[in-house]
């Protein structure tokens, strides 16, 4: 049998990040479609991405905001921290409130965006991982999950 070093088993134990945005407009958060054939295809989600290594949160929402919607924004206050885990992936989900420079939307992971409402969000159409932020905007209060920060 083979044995873990004590510094692979800190690895295997540190979450792996991957950065959330909310970004809100008179009310109405923004939301993107993953594209069929990728991950959580057909589902709903807030836009991000993975944290690469060596890389802030923010840093990375900027980044992969730009990569997978074609647009430039400004990364604001952390909102919340969902601890994830699946059956095929486990992380942190770390969310922050952002805003845009444009609506000039160029998709690449997606298919379609659009502004809802909180309460009109149906979380069994979004990724499991985003569903807590769902519940959270629409004011119903998730276990476990942290807030910090300023309008937390």
């Amino acid at each position: 049998m083979i044995q873990k070093s004590r510094a692979m088993k800190a690895r295997d134990n540190k979450l792996r990040k991957v950065a959330a945005a909310v970004i809100e407009r008179q009310g109405k958060v923004l939301v993107a479609r993953r594209r069929p054939g990728l991950v959580a295809g057909g589902l709903w989600e807030f836009p991000g991405g993975k944290v690469e290594e060596g890389e802030d949160v923010e840093k990375c929402l900027a980044r992969e905001l730009e990569e997978e919607l074609g647009v430039r924004a400004r990364v604001g206050d952390f909102l919340c921290s969902v601890p994830f885990v699946g059956s095929s992936a486990s992380f942190e989900l770390v969310v922050h409130r952002a805003e845009l420079h444009s609506d000039a939307f160029r998709l690449t992971d997606h298919d379609e965006v659009r502004w809802l409402e909180p309460a009109e969000m149906d979380e069994s159409l979004f990724s499991k991982p985003d569903r807590p932020v769902v519940r959270m905007l629409a004011g119903r209060r998730v276990p476990g999950t942290r807030r910090e920060g300023r309008g937390a």
